[in-house]
């Protein structure tokens, strides 16, 4: 169990989430039900024993992310996966209730011990990528395509320091290739969610406005930005979407020029085929690059 504030509400609660559900439980010191609940799911996080992890917010003293949550009472927890909010529930429910919303959720124990030997060997893998990627770039610095994959698995592993460092030799020539671009804007998107600090106070923010007045789409970028930081790609491209539907040109071709970014970052390798064959485009590319030619040529 790990008490979570603004501070560090990014790592434990969303980043966390993107590998591991976590229940957030909102609490006080003064609430009877919370001293209740919290024993019980302490318990339970030992049990389960890695499927989920378990955090605590004191309600009163971080009123900024009960108000992002929008916490009325407590106790109330609330279940993230992937980034984002998928259940939840109000009061001091028994044992056995807890246990049904859990189930209800989380994947079975054979598959945790499945996930958590496949994050073992994911990170090898990437590591060796991405020596032999900087490797490319090192032997032939002005392959620009090398260095975009480079800065492109950089960005997907969160290195967002050192993608910029990469990307610095060929900044000036951004402006005039597509692609290099798109490691442009994509790393501005990151610098601009970093500016925000924690993504779910600022998100709601930003959600206030669009609520106000869904032609802001000042407030739309920059929700698209945070989404794009924390890898929700297609939530991302959905909220550019509504830019471009009502302003295809809408600052400078900013809401389109990242979206393509986006198709560009999360886009494969192409698999080898045989020759004369082509080869299959990714699904969730090829459905998105569909829905941005439709609204731009609409």
């Amino acid at each position: 169990m790990i008490d979570v504030t603004i501070e560090n509400f990014e790592t434990e609660v969303i980043a966390a989430s993107m590998n591991q559900p976590v229940l957030v439980d909102f609490w006080a010191p003064w609430c009877g039900p919370c001293k209740v609940i919290g024993p019980i799911l302490e318990k339970l996080e030992a049990e389960y024993a890695g499927r989920f992890k378990l955090v605590k917010i004191d309600s009163d003293q971080e009123q900024q992310l009960a108000a992002a949550f929008g916490i009325r009472s407590i106790p109330t927890c609330i279940l993230l996966m992937n980034g984002q909010p998928v259940d939840g529930f109000m009061g001091a429910l028994p044992e056995g209730q807890l246990r049904q919303f859990l189930d209800k959720h989380l994947p079975a124990a054979a598959e945790t011990v499945e996930a958590e030997e496949a994050m073992v060997e994911a990170p090898q893998e990437a590591g060796d990528r991405l020596e032999q990627l900087q490797h490319a770039v090192a032997t032939n610095p002005a392959d620009d395509e090398a260095r975009f994959d480079y800065v492109k698995a950089l960005l997907l592993a969160g290195r967002l320091a050192d993608a910029r460092t990469a990307f610095e030799p060929v900044a000036g020539k951004a402006a005039g290739i597509r692609r290099l671009e798109s490691l442009q804007r994509v790393i501005e998107a990151l610098d601009f969610a970093a500016q925000q600090g924690a993504a779910a106070p600022a998100e709601a923010a930003l959600d206030a406005r669009i609520a106000a007045n869904r032609r802001d789409f000042e407030a739309r970028f920059g929700r698209a930005q945070l989404l794009l930081a924390q890898q929700r790609w297609t939530e991302a491209m959905d909220e550019l979407l509504e830019i471009l539907m009502r302003d295809k040109a809408w600052n400078e071709d900013a809401a389109r020029k990242t979206y393509i970014a986006i198709l560009d970052l999360i886009e494969p390798p192409r698999p080898q085929v045989a020759e004369g064959q082509i080869p299959p485009d990714d699904p969730t590319v090829a459905t998105y690059r569909r829905r941005l030619s439709s609204v731009v040529l609409s």
